[in-house]
């Protein structure tokens, strides 16, 4: 909470301040570093959900999932939802910074950053509140809810972090250089992203349209197949 107030302060002050326009002062490599930085807390944190700790619950005993799921399990959602909160205000600033330079490849990727943001805190946390005891509902109900969602951001991580590397160091050309809503690959790619939403808050995780989502190597591979496909489109159609 400290750490978003300072950064809301920190954005309020610097949007009034004229000389930041250049790209190489030292309060534009800080929020570039920021994001990275927060970035890695939150992403981090949802590999291990998804790759270590859900994997670990399935084969722990009922008294290790208890404590788990009693002391582990909210402190590190803390850090996950707050990480969250960093990573959406330090890239708010860094598109700021980039104004009308910001390519179709960096608001593909803010996109997918806003709907893993709003999952965290409009799904995750609240489902994950009941899975903890801190909030009445169907635990059951509530763990598979925020499992199909975690898994959803986890499928949507590769592809935002392809289009946050490839909007400075990727290929240009092909018309990507600006947002268009005219281009049919640029709008196939907002579609996709928003299919998979879909599945992922009205979906079920054994029924659901992507039976990938039922095992995180099915998670990663769909991962691997939305980058690919992110990038043919944009630079093909």
């Amino acid at each position: 909470m400290v750490l978003a107030l300072l950064l809301l302060r920190l954005l309020k002050t610097t949007i009034k301040s004229d000389w930041l326009v250049n790209y190489d002062l030292p309060n534009r490599i800080l929020f570039r570093w920021l994001h990275v930085l927060v970035a890695i807390v939150w992403v981090g944190l949802l590999f291990y959900f998804n790759l270590v700790q859900g994997e670990f619950l399935k084969e722990a005993s009922d008294s290790t999932k208890k404590e788990v799921v009693q002391k582990l399990l909210p402190r590190a959602l803390w850090w996950f939802r707050w990480a969250s909160v960093a990573t959406l205000l330090t890239g708010a600033m860094l598109l700021y910074f980039l104004g009308a330079a910001a390519n179709q490849y960096i608001i593909l990727a803010a996109f997918m950053g806003v709907i893993m943001f709003l999952n965290v805190w409009l799904v995750i946390w609240p489902q994950q509140k009941i899975v903890c005891g801190l909030a009445s509902g169907d635990k059951a109900v509530a763990g598979a809810k925020a499992l199909l969602i975690s898994r959803t951001n986890t499928l949507l991580s590769a592809p935002m972090l392809f289009g946050m590397l490839a909007s400075k160091h990727g290929p240009s050309g092909g018309g990507i250089e600006y947002p268009d809503f005219t281009d049919i690959g640029f709008i196939m790619c907002l579609l996709a992203v928003l299919v998979i939403e879909g599945n992922g808050l009205f979906g079920k995780l054994q029924v659901g349209r992507f039976s990938g989502l039922t095992t995180i190597g099915g998670v990663i591979a769909l991962g691997f197949a939305l980058t690919a496909l992110m990038y043919l489109v944009l630079h093909f159609l």
